[in-house]
């Protein structure tokens, strides 16, 4: 496939009859893991979305998973209205994602997020205990339990990966390329083994980050 460019240019939106893109937003809530992943994505195939990281500038302070569910309320209901006035077809109308763990937190908060942004039209990518099982699912098969504790996820990714530049959570392409079908595939199987009476929450480990790639930047395989 095509690389697609680099740099600013690539989250520029494109007009003009059928040259016009989809608008994505995403609210991540890590500041290196998240944004780099997208980033080595689009190093490796061509994007066919325009994608904004909604909160690029935002300290961690306030990248709370209710912090970023709230703006992308606030930014959906903008963006539709914006959509209406354009007369944008379904297609083309605006997508707002977060990103975020369960990274420890009370199951009552996290299960009333996912309700709050499931009514409003939010887009939710959600990962027990965090980012890094969809990261070790390029690799092999997810096993065990991690009691909602990031760092026995972490500690199973590859030494390597702590040994390039920006540290271990920094996603470089080489650690994912033509790896999607294969990550997919073992997230679906850990995914799996949950009832699906279970509330998301309580699924550990669990993550279905593919939901994000597949549907919110349509990509296929990388």
């Amino acid at each position: 496939m095509t690389k697609k460019a680099k740099g600013k240019e690539a989250l520029l939106p494109v007009h003009g009859g059928n040259g016009r893109r989809r608008s994505i937003y995403v609210f991540t809530e890590g500041r290196v893991t998240e944004p780099t992943y997208i980033e080595a994505i689009k190093s490796l195939v061509e994007v066919k979305v325009n994608i904004r990281l909604a909160n690029q500038k935002v300290s961690d302070a306030d990248r709370k998973p209710s912090d970023l569910v709230a703006a992308a309320i606030k930014l959906l209901e903008r963006k539709r209205h914006e959509d209406d006035r354009a007369g944008l077809p379904r297609k083309l109308r605006t997508q707002v994602w977060c990103i975020f763990d369960h990274d420890g937190r009370e199951r009552n908060e996290l299960t009333g997020l996912l309700a709050r942004a499931g009514r409003s039209g939010v887009k939710i990518a959600f990962s027990n205990p965090c980012f890094e099982v969809w990261r070790l699912s390029h690799l092999k098969s997810v096993t065990g339990t991690f009691g909602g504790v990031c760092r026995q996820a972490e500690v199973r990714l590859p030494p390597a990966f702590g040994q390039v530049l920006g540290g271990i959570k920094y996603v470089t392409p080489d650690q994912i390329e033509k790896r999607f079908s294969i990550a997919r595939r073992n997230a679906e199987q850990m995914n799996g083994q949950h009832p699906e009476h279970t509330a998301l929450p309580s699924r550990d480990p669990y993550t279905d980050v593919y939901r994000f790639v597949k549907e919110g930047m349509g990509v296929e395989e990388y």
